[in-house]
């Protein structure tokens, strides 16, 4: 039960605003299960959580909805994807 109960938190987690938001919960719960797996204690886990979640924020304030394009002459520009 206790399992299901952090699957259902981690799957409502992904429906947060913004790009940065979902980039820190899918990270936080990827570096709970990796630090979990690693060390098999809850202390790896809440490290995990918090390395995960800081790397995943920053990666996702890095997407913010828009794509890199370059026009025929070579030079580079962002708009929406």
């Amino acid at each position: 039960m206790k399992c299901l109960s952090i699957i259902a938190i981690a799957i409502l987690s992904l429906t947060a605003c913004t790009p940065t938001e979902r980039g820190a919960a899918v990270g936080a719960g990827i570096g709970a299960t990796a630090g979990a797996i690693t060390t098999g204690t809850k202390t790896g886990a809440a490290v995990g959580a918090a390395i995960g979640g800081v790397t995943g924020a920053l990666i996702g304030r890095a997407r913010d909805g828009r794509c890199i394009y370059r026009d025929r002459r070579g030079r580079t520009y962002r708009a929406a994807c």
